[in-house]
């Protein structure tokens, strides 16, 4: 079978792919050996290249011993593999959506942030983060895991990467979780905001409409694929990048940065909110 692009899905397979493999203990070299495959064939699986068909991936699941479950999971994103996005539902306990953001997070080099209503994900405090998912679509159980996922994203904001959070200024005005935690909260951005890989924008209200309007999203950046939107909603979330769609949000994000204030103004803003709360 031919080789394709690496897209979304087809990245959701090869990581799912590479962690059946990671189970049976075998390189990938040895498992290519024992199928009598050549090795460049399962490292463009497992890289969402395609590469094998779908016998030959059923062959390849069985070997692994694949839980039927899983292997019926894996069958369908290969087929899925050449449409355009990914849409993502959750199924249990931490948000399958928030660990397939995760994984692209880790892999990207450049993430733009777009956040309306709330702090930007990567910049919530656990305190802030246990708030805002107790008001989610969450079980009452199932939070304290959501909490601990969502701040253990924030391991990535280390040099090497380039952060950008365009925030509307009505997401630092609300009080998520009370004073206290509102404050700590803005707080931490202000220690956040002085790392130089980290460009904190606020979008001042007194502009009114914004090209930001339809909602929160993130354009991440990576070294080896094109650009990927991630877009969230209630319940699920969607992967985007056909070239279109993510030239549709790029050109948002053009559009915000000509609005939003720059460093120091930003930090102003919330200066001036926390000396509100003194």
């Amino acid at each position: 079978m031919p080789k394709r692009e690496s897209n979304v899905v087809g990245r959701e397979f090869g990581n799912g792919l590479r962690a059946a493999i990671a189970k049976t203990g075998l390189t990938q070299r040895k498992l290519a050996e024992e199928l009598d495959w050549d090795e460049s064939k399962i490292s463009d699986a497992v890289n969402g290249k395609g590469g094998i068909d779908v016998h030959e991936l059923e062959v390849l699941l069985a070997y692994c011993r694949v839980p039927l479950d899983e292997r019926r999971h894996l069958v369908a994103l290969f087929l899925e593999a050449r449409e355009k996005g990914f849409l993502l539902f959750p199924e249990d306990g931490v948000p399958d959506q928030l660990r397939t953001l995760i994984n692209h997070e880790k892999e990207s080099t450049e993430i733009v942030a777009w956040s309306m209503i709330l702090v930007p994900g990567l910049l919530q405090t656990t305190e802030y983060a246990h708030a805002v998912a107790e008001e989610g679509p969450h079980e009452k159980e199932d939070v304290p895991k959501v909490v601990a996922a969502r701040v253990a994203r924030a391991e990535i904001l280390r040099p090497g990467r380039t952060f950008t959070f365009l925030v509307h200024e009505q997401a630092l005005w609300l009080p998520v979780g009370g004073e206290e935690v509102w404050r700590e909260q803005l707080a931490h951005l202000m220690r956040m905001s002085v790392r130089k890989y980290i460009n904190f924008h606020v979008v001042p209200s007194s502009i009114g409409a914004h090209a930001g309007v339809s909602g929160d999203f993130r354009v991440m950046r990576f070294p080896k694929y094109p650009p990927l939107v991630y877009v969230e909603s209630l319940n699920c979330g969607l992967f985007l990048d056909d070239k279109d769609t993510v030239a549709l949000y790029e050109d948002r994000v053009k559009r915000l940065a000509t609005v939003a204030l720059d460093r120091e103004q930003s930090r102003a803003v919330i200066d001036d909110i926390l000396e509100g709360l003194q």
